[in-house]
């Protein structure tokens, strides 16, 4: 049995994609600063905190099996959301600890069980502003650039070992309406290769 871990597990999109998953079989590890409100298997840990999270991936593993599919889908602070001109570089660098050291953390953790499975996915979820950087939001598009790059990286470098790597892309709020959807999609960039970046409408891009 092998195991989907999402950090940044939440009662939306986190808890359907954990339903799509688990109906196929997989274990399910929610990662989150407040896991018990999530009902399932919960881990806590807070994404910029570097070896709470590697802990609590590693005691996933160690309880549920192997972490086949780590789904990366935090929701930024508050704080990063502020326009460029009323940013600081103490917004930026939490933001950066939270969308570029949190992932690589995680990524570090789960890569050298997906390797020896010999296949796995990493899937990050970003919003607008991960694709088209916007004023209004100076911290998530400082920081979500960094967290393309790293994971246009991995697709280019992993995609050879069998390990999928994507990104998808929603703009705007995610409706409660839109989750079943949005799980389904994540879904398919589990299970077929293609573009590093796709958009929830579908696109890649």
């Amino acid at each position: 049995m092998t195991t989907l871990a999402v950090v940044g597990a939440g009662p939306g999109l986190g808890a359907a994609v954990a339903r799509r998953f688990g109906a196929a079989g997989f274990e399910v590890a929610l990662i989150s600063r407040n896991p018990g409100k999530l009902g399932g298997r919960g881990y806590p840990a807070d994404v910029r905190d570097p070896e709470a999270l590697h802990a609590a991936l590693t005691q996933a593993a160690d309880e549920l099996g192997p972490i086949e599919v780590l789904q990366y889908s935090p929701i930024p602070h508050r704080d990063f959301l502020k326009p460029v001109a009323d940013t600081t570089p103490q917004d930026v660098v939490a933001a950066v600890e939270f969308s570029v050291l949190g992932p690589m953390t995680a990524v570090n953790a789960v890569l050298p069980g997906m390797r020896q499975l010999g296949r796995g996915a990493i899937l990050f979820v970003n919003g607008g502003s991960g694709a088209r950087p916007d004023p209004k939001v100076a911290g998530t598009s400082i920081a979500f650039a960094g967290e393309g790059a790293y994971g246009k990286m991995l697709h280019e470098t992993l995609g050879p070992e069998g390990i999928r790597v994507a990104q998808l892309i929603i703009p705007g709020a995610i409706r409660p309406a839109d989750t079943d959807g949005l799980a389904e999609q994540l879904w398919r960039l589990h299970a077929t290769d293609g573009e590093f970046r796709t958009w929830s409408d579908g696109s890649a891009a």
